[in-house]
């Protein structure tokens, strides 16, 4: 049974890595997975709390950077050290026909962070503001899942380690939500300020 999911990840990747592959998505996907890319969309959406919401906005911006921190470390310290999944790049039975497009790095590939990270921020995001912003769910899963798509595409991730990443930072993304939203309801019970 788990020889079998190997071989249909090994499959998807071929298709996502090789057949896929074009001028214009070889470009754009390492733009689209390289975390400098999205640094200013970051520090927008951070600044515009944080001046939006003065005090409130600050806090806002700390728990939206603890989840991507919990994401983060589950996914690099914890499931990663504990699985030890090559990445497609250093694995033999793959890397020999594959398409590599940004630089393989030596760390474990299961699960990956880039999606867990991005997932992680989407579902905060929906969590929070997409309750007063609706139409902002949409693009930010679409976001997300394009770093996700880029990861296997330039060739550094497995489409299970993006698929399991994706599923751990949205469970973190919206576990962390829905805490805030209920320490914000919290807060304003016993207060009165809103």
């Amino acid at each position: 049974m788990l020889q079998s999911l190997l071989e249909l990840d090994r499959s998807m990747f071929h298709f996502v890595n090789s057949t896929l592959h074009n001028g214009f998505l070889d470009y754009l996907m390492p733009i689209l997975r390289d975390k400098t890319t999205w640094i200013p969309l970051y520090l927008i959406i951070l600044g515009w709390v944080t001046m939006r919401f003065k005090t409130k906005g600050l806090i806002y911006a700390l728990a939206l950077v603890f989840t991507v921190a919990v994401a983060d470390t589950t996914s690099s310290k914890i499931i990663k050290k504990t699985v030890q999944r090559v990445r497609p790049c250093n694995d033999n039975a793959v890397n020999k026909d594959m398409k590599l497009l940004v630089h393989c790095g030596g760390g474990y590939s299961f699960t990956s962070s880039h999606a867990a990270n991005h997932f992680a921020i989407a579902f905060f995001l929906i969590g929070t503001i997409g309750l007063l912003i609706n139409w902002i769910k949409i693009p930010l899963l679409l976001w997300a899942g394009s770093i996700a798509f880029a990861q296997v595409y330039v060739g550094v991730h497995y489409p299970f380690d993006v698929i399991s990443g994706a599923f751990l930072g949205s469970i973190i993304g919206y576990f962390f939500a829905r805490f805030y939203n209920l320490k914000q309801e919290m807060f304003v019970l016993k207060t009165g300020i809103s």
